[in-house]
């Protein structure tokens, strides 16, 4: 008969206790309750004091920048000698969202009864992917941790800042559209049916733009509902299919790379994620077929991914990598250049690297000169559409004064 193996529920004990000599001493626990605690703390030759049950708070959700801040305090920690189960638990303490500290109790845990590092952070793939628990086990294997955790963090740190650029320079149009949305709403439901009374007073045709203005007025101040229900169930079913779809993101990839100035913003940042990637990989000693199943999806365009997916079936058939590059027909002369360069002299993770932060540079100038761009394109068309909705209902006053 098989044997139903359910889950224990563990908590994080914090202890205080005596040691063998006497010496007071205090550390954490998980388990599954008090008497479990008592019992390892005894093998230990400690005697327990005190053993309170922390309170876990309800963290916030553990994004990509607390796994960037917390691969650098790693490396930092391991370079200047701190063991790794010490540097979890400094880590994990010092952290001030309680998700990321489960995290890496979880992962000490793993660690602490004998699994590899990078067989802990496999287990838990939504914040470990494929690309960093293989670098952690390159590092592993090689004996150099300490430096490939260093290489990792400034990936990381990197691509976060990129992220963060990109997000920046759309962040001030997206603000200031859905601002002049709002303001358009209210005036179409509120402000211009006041307009629409006193015109009622005239008895005079009104002008053609007035009554235009007038009946979109009406048509939102009778179907506001429809028109905001369509709107959010148009713009959830999008991103849901853009999301799930691989037709919708191919096409919408595709799409985002051929948008006027943003576009080229969205392709540079792409190639600096993509030419990072790879150096970082190749730095790290990982072999360029294996190392290309990371780079595709580290680049953020579904585009770029199906390139590197063609790039690796022509370098596993043989083909350097300057050709299957050349072939994908998504790269510019320059990143080509320098790595054939770096195919010849044998140093691709450099050139690669020179690559990324040339294109790291071109997404820092663009981003700086978008603001400045486009600011006046935004005050020009929102100019437009709000004043010609106020000549418009003003048309009428104009005329009456003209008559009298």
């Amino acid at each position: 008969m098989a044997t139903i193996k359910k889950d224990i529920k563990e908590f994080v004990f914090e202890w205080e206790g005596k040691d063998r000599n006497g010496k007071p001493v205090r550390g954490e626990l998980r388990a599954a309750g008090e008497n479990q605690v008592q019992a390892s703390l005894r093998r230990q030759g400690v005697l327990p004091t005190k053993i309170k049950k922390r309170k876990m708070r309800s963290g916030k959700k553990i994004k990509p920048k607390d796994i960037a801040l917390f691969t650098r305090q790693l490396a930092t920690m391991m370079k200047a000698g701190v063991p790794l189960l010490q540097t979890f638990d400094i880590v994990g303490r010092g952290n001030a969202n309680p998700s990321v500290t489960k995290l890496l109790n979880d992962v000490r845990s793993d660690v602490e009864t004998g699994t590899s590092l990078s067989g802990a952070f496999r287990k838990y793939p939504m914040y470990f992917d494929d690309l960093y628990c293989n670098l952690i086990e390159a590092g592993e294997a090689a004996g150099i941790l300490e430096s490939l955790l260093d290489r990792l963090a400034i990936y990381m740190e990197k691509t976060e800042a990129i992220k963060s650029k990109i997000k920046s320079a759309l962040m001030y149009p997206i603000s200031v559209i859905v601002v002049a949305f709002v303001v358009v709403v209210v005036i179409m439901i509120f402000v211009i049916p006041a307009f629409k009374q006193v015109f009622s007073s005239f008895g005079a045709d009104l002008p053609a733009p007035t009554l235009f203005v007038i009946a979109m007025s009406e048509f939102f101040v009778q179907w506001w509902w429809l028109i905001f229900g369509a709107m959010g169930g148009g713009f959830y079913f999008f991103m849901q299919a853009w999301r799930r779809n691989e037709k919708v993101q191919m096409a919408m990839d595709r799409l985002l790379l051929r948008i006027p100035i943003f576009g080229a913003l969205i392709n540079k940042s792409c190639i600096a994620r993509w030419t990072r990637t790879l150096s970082t990989m190749f730095a790290a000693g990982v072999p360029l077929v294996e190392a290309l199943d990371s780079v595709g999806g580290a680049s953020g365009n579904s585009v770029y991914a199906m390139a590197t997916e063609r790039i690796q079936q022509e370098v596993s058939t043989g083909t350097s990598l300057t050709a299957a590059m050349t072939n994908a027909n998504v790269f510019p002369s320059m990143v080509l250049q320098m790595c054939a360069i770096g195919e010849e002299s044998g140093s691709i993770d450099h050139m690669l690297g020179k690559a990324a932060d040339f294109y790291e540079a071109e997404v820092d100038d663009m981003v700086a000169g978008l603001s400045s761009l486009m600011e006046p394109i935004i005050i020009v068309v929102l100019g437009s559409i709000i004043g010609g909705i106020v000549v418009s209902m003003y048309l009428p006053i104009f005329k009456l004064g003209q008559v009298v």
